[in-house]
């Protein structure tokens, strides 16, 4: 079994642009999940919507060690992922409106983002659902000797899914370019992670697998970038699959329709001095790194790509009614 360890941020010397780069990505999350929630408020987004507010250290910080080559499989609550990886926010909302111009062309909504020209194969509705497809596409590219490796995001709640220990175990006996990303929010939609695992830390539960297992602080883009870019190193090495177990929190409900009755404000509030954003914005002011200039910058220029990406979605077009079985049923008939 291997040993899991606390992987934790370094103060080593960090490059200015990359830094800003950082921000900039956490920022552009929070302003699309921002506006998502005001959409729906105002019924342009339907459906269910579950947002990511607070745990954006975790996709920025991990998608920052894969190549354009590598597959990505996220969970339904995957717009960050998708829009750091290269999906647009326009083509985002344009799904999330149910628009043809969306990147499942209207038909997935919110929780099933796909674009197949940044290998992102979802967006998947069912918890712990991709973590088999994620095994598959792992297996293809080694059979197929091609060096990527297939980054799976999933929640705390698919660890009590079968299909977590299944795909574990393959990746492990078959040594597959895998890395698993847990991200541990401590809630499973409603049940805190203390009601349904008796072995709360989840990185040991991989670790019985034989897999190379850390825990790292979600709340610190620093310190999952260079956890990740260390696992994904081993990973395209040969070395098989690792795990990376994210301690993070979300701010926002589970859902839009969720009444949170299952935790109180004030338990919130204090995750939210941890907030990713404002602990690494005064991180780079501090190492005179970020002027105030720098980020209203940023600010602007997010602002104006969710404003755009809005607009783009509003003009966007309905799918006729006449295609509405297409891709559904089959027009072969059998003789």
């Amino acid at each position: 079994m291997k040993t899991k360890s606390t992987r934790k941020t370094k103060a080593a010397a960090l490059d200015r642009d990359h830094a800003l780069y950082l921000l900039r990505s956490m920022i552009r999350i929070r302003r699309l999940e921002d506006k998502c929630a005001e959409l729906y408020s105002a019924m342009k987004i339907r459906g269910f919507l579950h947002l990511y507010d607070g745990e954006e250290a975790v996709a920025v910080g991990v998608l920052e060690a894969l190549t354009r080559d590598d597959a990505v499989v996220a969970t339904y609550r995957e717009h960050g992922h998708a829009l750091i990886r290269g999906v647009s926010a326009g083509c985002i909302l344009a799904e999330m409106y149910g628009k043809q111009e969306g990147c499942s062309r209207g038909r997935g909504g919110s929780m099933h983002l796909f674009d197949d020209k940044t290998h992102f194969y979802g967006g998947n509705a069912i918890v712990g659902g991709g973590l088999p497809i994620a095994v598959g596409l792992a297996l293809a590219d080694k059979m197929q000797n091609r060096p990527n490796v297939t980054c799976c995001f999933f929640g705390d709640g698919a660890v009590a899914e079968g299909e977590f220990h299944e795909s574990l175990n393959l990746a492990s006996l078959w040594k597959l370019p895998v890395l698993f990303v847990c991200e541990n929010n401590l809630y499973a939609m409603g049940t805190a992670l203390k009601y349904t695992q008796a072995v709360m830390d989840l990185a040991r539960k991989a670790a019985s697998y034989d897999i190379p297992s850390h825990a790292v602080d979600g709340m610190d883009v620093l310190a999952v970038e260079a956890a990740a870019k260390q696992a994904v190193e081993a990973v395209r090495a040969g070395e098989g699959p690792h795990f990376l177990e994210c301690r993070t929190y979300r701010f926002r409900a589970h859902s839009m329709f969720d009444a949170e009755l299952y935790r109180t404000k004030a338990e919130v509030e204090e995750w939210k001095k941890r907030c990713p954003i404002e602990t690494f914005t005064q991180t780079l002011k501090s190492r005179g790194l970020l002027s105030e200039a720098d980020l209203e910058k940023i600010e602007r220029d997010v602002e104006g790509e969710i404003r755009e990406a809005v607009a783009f979605a509003e003009a966007c077009t309905w799918e006729p009614v006449e295609d509405l079985t297409r891709f559904v049923y089959s027009e072969r008939r059998m003789s």
